[in-house]
């Protein structure tokens, strides 16, 4: 049952939604789409009355024991026999099975334009899912046996999941057991200190693990949405640790969780902290020049720190690293994007804005609801229904342990996916320079992941047309947070490289070299020929002007 525990645990790591969660849906948007769909039935009520005849004629059949309909091998909801061998469970499966089908082909039947076909899908899934026989007691085989072999305890203990949740977790079903984690003990747990702390961000440098190390340091700049630590989650899977032993001066920023009193902080402030924070990082190591690395939504503060810094002619950094971040985002890059509207993303500002933040409990709800069978009904079934803990899943751990956005930073965010800065250069005004990122000639090293729902991977390839310098684009074969925790020993670890960058991502593909293992080594030897010569290790962290505050991971993680 642990494996059964891990594969949900790995599935929710790796399905988040496509849609950009900080816009999400609103309620109008759903009624007005779903409203389409009804209207064009009342005009054109043929396709409909076909449809429910095919649906009435799959019913027939499905009594007669006639039926083929059958559910995708790769569905784990219905692995168990019963589903094939039991009558009654197998009748329940296929007129589901059948309601889905008829109503998918009735919407792409019904005459609407592809906007709202796609909108109506999207709608479709969400209702089905929650409709579907697994998800109760009574038609849930794998329940019914649990129920049998504990003498009813299963129910009883699932009664008690579903009433913590609803008192501690805002009524939303657990994803993970958090009881075995402790950062600082057996998370974030590697050597170094916080040599530099404003009112926004701690920066942490590590310990060198080796007599060596390059001369350029790299700064680590994770995304706001999300605390530092990914990069640093257990010692197997820790980029901090795996690049300090390969002999990299590693600092990463840990961004504080923002309250209602930090409403003004938006992306120009960020920046700032981060020059400040390089500024810090040059004194310490006594060089000229850092790299810098950013993922998701740090990757885009990144290129907006990089633009900042070439508007002024300042070079300190020397190349840069892009992870599974899109610049140029558009509403075709899923189809779920489609119901991202100027009302949609004007709604969101207010609504963050009367708050003073977008709490991360917002943010994991709006997840959730766009992949619910993956992100809600998963853990409905294990947790209430079988009676069973949420997986112990470090990955997860990290995830729920959300932070907030402050509103001026959603704000800015929003514009962003409005005015399209990065992918139209000099239209756009950002500390007191147009955003061009034409003007950023360092060398790049873009990552994207192959079945990565956040930032797509083919939207991430359009990062490499925006900049001016030598990029490197690598493709690796997980989701988006799998893709980036992949230290090498994972038998199945593989990514894809190309020294051609087409404009078009599809072609880069077909003539990509599949590499076995992980993009780990990959990438450390591209930074190590942009990282300088070695010199000898430091035998402290800091210095006069910056000494070692507190131990990492410092104390803004724990806000």
């Amino acid at each position: 049952m642990a494996d059964k525990r891990d594969e949900i645990g790995k599935a929710a790591a790796d399905t988040p939604t496509a849609l950009n969660a900080m816009v999400g849906v609103p309620r109008s948007e759903l009624v007005k789409s779903l409203g389409v769909l009804l209207g064009q039935a009342a005009k054109q009520p043929v396709p409909f009355a076909k449809h429910l005849t095919n649906y009435g004629k799959d019913v027939v059949d499905i009594l007669r024991g006639n039926s083929e309909i059958a559910p995708s091998p790769r569905d784990r909801r219905f692995q168990d026999k019963t589903w094939v061998e039991n009558p009654i469970y197998k009748y329940s499966l296929q007129s589901w099975l059948a309601m889905h089908k008829g109503l998918t082909n009735w919407i792409d039947d019904s005459g609407i334009d592809d906007a709202d076909q796609a909108r109506a899908h999207f709608i479709l899934d969400i209702v089905v899912d929650a409709l579907a026989p697994t998800n109760t007691l009574i038609g849930n085989p794998a329940a019914i046996k649990k129920l049998y072999e504990t003498g009813g305890q299963s129910v009883i203990r699932g009664l008690n999941n579903a009433y913590n949740d609803l008192i501690k977790n805002g009524g939303m079903p657990s994803q993970v057991d958090g009881r075995p984690f402790k950062v600082g003990k057996n998370l974030a747990t590697t050597e170094g200190a916080v040599v530099f702390k404003n009112e926004m961000m701690e920066l942490i440098q590590y310990a060198p693990s080796t007599d060596e190390v390059y001369q350029m340091p790299l700064m680590i700049i994770p995304p706001q949405i999300n605390k530092f630590y990914a990069n640093d989650l257990t010692p197997d899977k820790s980029v901090v640790r795996y690049f300090t032993a390969q002999g990299y001066q590693i600092f990463a920023v840990s961004w504080r969780n923002p309250q209602k009193e930090h409403a003004h902080w938006g992306l120009e402030a960020y920046v700032d902290s981060l020059v400040e924070a390089s500024d810090v990082i040059m004194k310490i190591t006594r060089q000229k020049r850092i790299n810098v690395s950013g993922a998701c939504s740090g990757g885009i503060t990144a290129s907006s720190f990089l633009s900042e810094l070439a508007a002024r002619g300042d070079d300190r950094v020397n190349c840069f690293t892009l992870q599974v971040c899109v610049l140029d985002g558009r509403q075709d890059d899923s189809d779920v994007g489609l119901f991202v509207s100027d009302r949609a993303i004007e709604l969101a500002r207010k609504q963050s804005a009367k708050k003073g933040v977008l709490t991360g409990d917002d943010l994991s709800k709006t997840f959730a609801w766009l992949r619910p069978n993956d992100l809600i009904w998963n853990y409905v079934v294990n947790n209430y229904l079988l009676g069973q803990d949420p997986p112990p899943f470090d990955i997860l751990f990290w995830n729920n342990d959300s932070t907030n956005l402050p509103a001026q930073l959603h704000s800015d965010y929003l514009d962003i996916y409005y005015d399209k800065r990065f992918a139209n250069p000099g239209t756009t005004d950002f500390m007191g320079h147009k955003i061009d990122l034409t003007e950023i000639s360092q060398d790049g090293f873009i990552l994207a992941a192959v079945t990565d729902h956040i930032t797509p991977w083919r939207a991430s390839y359009r990062n490499t047309g925006l900049f001016s310098g030598e990029l490197e684009f690598v493709l690796a074969n997980s989701g988006h947070i799998q893709a980036l925790l992949n230290p090498p020993g994972n038998p199945k670890a593989k990514f894809f490289t190309n020294t051609q960058l087409p404009e078009n991502a599809d072609e880069w593909l077909e003539s990509a070299t599949p590499n076995e293992g992980s993009w780990w080594p990959y990438w450390a030897e591209w930074l190590g020929e942009r990282s300088g010569n070695m010199k000898k290790a430091p035998k402290s962290l800091g210095n006069k002007a910056y000494p070692p505050l507190t131990k990492a991971p410092g104390e803004y993680v724990f806000t």
